[in-house]
Order: structure tokens, then sequence, then C-alpha cells
């Protein structure tokens, strides 16, 4: 049975957990990361991820969701001092239910499922941990298979980025790396076992508008950090850079919003109808049925 300890001072245990919001260091020492909120703990435990200790405050009662998630969850179990939640959740005014210390999964790209249909975010030396966030949430809304973190970059384990996510972090593999080469390596086997990867990279001075150019196929998309945009690594490995058309006086979008049309485009290409076979086509297609040639 988990056991169950109470907590009403600043003691070691709470000091480890307050660092685990504002230390990324220390976060990838412990090996876990604070979470807040009720969607994304939630979408933690349903996609299986490991809880290592709930937080909860002591003495309130229950909700039917906080007691569901106790019975669900095999983890240490902390009941902390109202004053000492509301630290923890970011909260002035009252103290969260329930808070989870979460295991960090490892940093490996075969996390990302392939498919025929592969689409996944790059996101090159991010400087902030809500545009991260952002990005998760909007990938995962579009149908991408994951998100890679490159290079020196904000934490996607930072709670500014879990909020972002709206809890689509625990949905979407998300993967960093350091540098561009181990990116580059698992495209080239992609394609050393007949996945066709394609890599688009996004620059306001693209050679060609995001709806002209296909999008349907295996496709990594290169979004670059916030100021200074694609490095010259990135820009020289794309096969092409995309433009999005834009009006008014804006001279460019938001990391977040940059990735998140791009997103959408791939959305939108990938749900057009697929053309019926030509008649030359159906007569020679055995793996068509007959009553279809």
């Amino acid at each position: 049975m988990p056991r169950t300890l109470r907590i009403t001072t600043r003691n070691a245990a709470f000091q480890q957990w307050q660092a685990l919001l504002t230390n990324r260091t220390k976060r990838q020492r412990a090996g876990e990361f604070l979470v807040q909120g009720v969607r994304p703990i939630s979408l933690a435990v349903e996609h299986g991820w490991t809880i290592r200790t709930l937080l909860h405050l002591d003495g309130a009662p229950r909700s039917r969701w906080a007691a569901q998630l106790r019975e669900q969850v095999a983890a240490d179990r902390v009941a902390l001092a109202p004053e000492l939640m509301s630290e923890l959740a970011g909260k002035d005014e009252e103290p969260a239910e329930l808070l989870a210390v979460v295991e960090l999964p490892p940093d490996r790209l075969e996390r990302i499922p392939v498919g025929p249909d592969l689409l996944v975010v790059v996101f090159d030396r991010p400087a902030v941990p809500g545009n991260i966030g952002t990005l998760v949430r909007s990938a995962d809304a579009f149908g991408a298979a994951g998100l890679i973190v490159v290079g020196h970059a904000a934490d996607p384990y930072d709670p500014k980025a879990v909020r972002a996510s709206t809890g689509s972090l625990f949905a979407l593999p998300v993967v960093r790396v350091p540098s561009h080469r181990e990116v580059l390596d698992w495209a080239a086997g992609l394609r050393a076992r007949q996945v066709p990867v394609q890599l688009v990279g996004t620059d306001e001075a693209g050679e060609v508008d995001v709806a002209a150019h296909d999008l349907s196929g295996p496709t990594l998309v290169l979004i670059g950090n916030e100021t200074r945009g694609l490095s010259a690594a990135w820009r020289q490995a794309a096969d092409r850079m995309l433009r999005i058309p834009m009006t008014g006086a804006a001279s460019s979008l938001n990391a977040a919003g940059a990735g998140t049309v791009v997103l959408y485009e791939a959305a939108r290409q990938r749900a057009r109808p697929q053309p019926a076979p030509s008649p030359a086509q159906r007569a020679g297609d055995p793996e068509l049925p007959a009553q279809l040639r």
C-alpha cells in the first residue's frame, strides 16, 4: 500500500518539490517534475506516466476526481498544509486539491511512432517555455507524432511549458536532443527504411507559400528560435523553406503561431479526399476488389 506522510513545515522534502518548479538542473538530477492542474494530472495518469508522489491538501474534503485518482494511482501520498500547497500550486487564493510529482521520460527519438503519414515538429533552440507548450498543444491537436526540442533551449518540463500545453505534453512524445545532428541521423535512418521523410523550414522569405507545398507525406516541420530563426545548419539541411503569407503591419509570426499554421495546413492537406483511380489504374491494380476495377 502507498505510504502517506503529513508535512506542515518547509522541510527538505518540500524544498525539493519547490526546486522542481524553478530549477531545471534539479529536475534533471531528480528525474522528475511537478505537475499542476486537473487536466494535466488526469492526462499524465491516462497516458501511463509514472506518478512518483501525489501531494494533497491536508484535512480538506476530496472531490470525486481526487478520490478516484488517489485510488487509481499507486504512488506515495503526502498531505500538505494549505499554505504549502498554495506555494507549490502557484495559486494566491485557494490551494489546489492535488499536485503530482511525475517521472521524466527518456529523451529517445525512438519514442516517436513512425508511419507513412509521419508528421513531427522540430523546434530549434526555443527560448520561451510557453512557446514550447503552445506548440506541443498544436502538434497534438493537428495529428503530429511528436515534437523534438533541439540544442540549448528552454525546458519542456518547466511549469510554464506544462501549463501552456494544457496536458498535451502527456499525450505527445516530446524529445530533447543536443544538436541538429541527432535529428538528421534519425531522418537518414528513416529514409534507409523507405520512409521518404522531407524536411521543411519556415521563414518569411521562404521559397514557396506553405499552402502550395505538398505536406501530405512524411514531414519534419522545422521551427526556428523566437529571435534568430532557424540556424544555418537547419537551413542547409531543409529540403524546402516555406513562407506564410501575411497582410497588415506584422513582419512575422510568433514561433509557436507559425508552427501552428504549418501544422494546420498539413492536417488540411491530409484530410483531403484522395482522387479516385483512373480506369487504367483500376484495370492494372490487383489489390483492388474486382467490382472496383
